[in-house]
């Protein structure tokens, strides 16, 4: 069944997961996404031993200084990396044994919006949007090119880009071309969202429209949603559960109050550097 929604311009709905064309596999009360003792190295270690779960319709927030391992985390939910030891498991399935043309199928189930928004420069707006429902048409399903159409309107509405539909990417901002990427997402009516940093390299208000967007969606869709990122204020506002990594370990995986009250010398530097900017007096950690 659609989960509906509105907004100030009209209502919308996600058929959620109805873009997956895997049959679901896991039993009913499982985690959508687990990861199991999972490490990788390239010429060093980036992440050792890391275990956590994602609930259907949970949003995780995994967090960590630049280099820890967060977007790894990403690219072995999507298939794009394996583990040199442990499991990854999608919807009832371990990713890490899948062959290609499996992966394939898995991706218009987990879809990722990328930092760059990752957007074809050379289509618009609303060409980009259109994209995975023209993909999903010629492979599965026909869709009349009118309910394309009203699709996309419906998807830009609903990001706050009704007017954006035939400018290029070019003519976008940082932070819209993260909305479009978003709204792209959606319109493959997946199962899962992946969200790879972002609020990174747009300004503060830029990035509180960005997390309000997401916060909105989690709450209309039910998506289960992994979002990777070093923005304290985000998580704060979208974390169901937190995976701060230190040196590629998992050292806290819990809520945002465990994360608050966290001992953890880390997660009190990412506490304190966040609070200094909106209270310069703070005392640094000791």
């Amino acid at each position: 069944m659609a989960e509906r929604f509105s907004d100030s311009r009209g209502p919308a709905y996600i058929d959620v997961g109805a873009g997956c064309p895997i049959e679901h596999r896991s039993s009913p009360g499982e985690p959508y996404i687990r990861f199991v003792h999972v490490s990788k190295a390239f010429d060093r270690p980036v992440l050792d031993d890391v275990s956590f779960e994602v609930k259907p319709g949970e949003m995780v927030v995994v967090m960590g200084k630049s280099g820890v391992g967060k977007s790894v985390v990403l690219k072995h939910l999507m298939g794009f990396l394996r583990p040199d030891s442990g499991e990854v498991w999608v919807g009832g399935q371990e990713v890490s044994r899948l062959p290609e043309q499996e992966l394939l199928e898995l991706r218009q189930c987990v879809t990722m919006v990328f930092q760059s928004g990752a957007l074809f420069d050379s289509l618009t707006v609303a060409e980009n949007v259109a994209y995975p429902l023209r993909e999903r048409a010629v492979r599965h399903h026909p869709i009349s090119e009118d309910r394309i159409q009203a699709r996309v309107d419906e998807l830009l509405g609903l990001v706050e880009l009704s007017e954006m539909g035939e400018r290029m990417p070019s003519d976008l901002s940082t932070g819209m071309k993260r909305a479009v990427a978003i709204a792209r997402a959606l319109a493959a009516e997946p199962e899962c969202l992946l969200y790879d940093e972002p609020t990174t390299m747009v300004d503060p208000l830029m990035a509180s429209t960005i997390g309000d967007l997401i916060l909105k969606l989690k709450r209309q869709t039910g998506l289960t949603s992994v979002v990777v990122t070093h923005d304290v204020k985000l998580a704060r506002k979208l974390a169901d559960r937190v995976v701060f990594l230190v040196d590629g370990r998992v050292a806290l995986f819990g809520s945002i109050h465990d994360f608050d009250t966290s001992e953890e010398p880390m997660v009190q530097a990412f506490i304190y550097f966040d609070e200094s900017t909106l209270h310069p007096t703070c005392a640094p950690p000791s």
